[in-house]
């Protein structure tokens, strides 16, 4: 294997990311369910809460692929993989979602994708048990952001919010794994400061 594979593996992760139609072996959740009367409004306001949800996999990838690439623990890197997949999943029904309704991902992604993968691969640096504590620490505020989420949401939107409910139930899951591989538990500021980075990504994800 050349010493350059991983980078160029890294490359085509963050274009298949950015450019491809994401693939997923499961059905997007509600997509039986019918689709319900909105007003304009309301069905711009749910598009940019899912713009925000696909931005939210979009760093989703970026971070396990930045993780996974200084990870030095075997079993640790195939944990990422395998949450790198189902935010795969999640970022094809969210875009899915979004064209269903008429809205656009995120013009500035290539953006959020480069940001992401710098603090996963910093994160992986500073050790496998930080960098699965980093995971953890993520999936948790992940998780209350969707539970933000479905409170935003119409009611009548069942669609849109059997995409939300089951990537809370992944997110959760993934938490646990990390939790079950020996994550730590990070410190107050550094908890801190990942949630005004994640405000400030949703802020902007919303309008942008």
């Amino acid at each position: 294997m050349s010493c350059l594979d991983p980078l160029i593996f890294q490359v085509d992760q963050a274009l298949r990311t950015l450019f491809a139609k994401a693939p997923t072996t499961r059905q997007m959740p509600g997509a039986e369910l019918p689709e319900t009367e909105a007003t304009e409004a309301q069905r711009r306001h749910v598009a940019a809460l899912m713009r925000v949800n696909h931005v939210g996999e979009v760093c989703a990838q970026a971070l396990y692929a930045g993780q996974a690439f200084t990870a030095r623990e075997r079993t640790v890197q195939q944990a990422l993989v395998h949450a790198a997949w189902e935010e795969t999943e999640h970022l094809n029904w969210t875009e899915n979602r979004i064209a269903e309704l008429g809205g656009r991902k995120s013009m500035l992604n290539p953006v959020w994708y480069a940001g992401a993968w710098t603090i996963g691969a910093v994160a992986g640096c500073l050790g496998d048990h930080v960098s699965l504590g980093f995971l953890a620490e993520t999936e948790r505020q992940v998780e209350a952001h969707l539970d933000g989420h479905l409170d935003g949401l119409p009611e009548s939107d069942r669609r849109s919010r059997a995409i939300v409910q089951q990537m809370k139930l992944d997110e959760i899951k993934h938490a646990e794994t990390a939790i079950a591989l020996g994550a730590a538990e990070l410190p107050g500021p550094a908890k801190g400061a990942m949630k005004l980075a994640a405000k400030l990504m949703t802020g902007t994800a919303y309008w942008v």
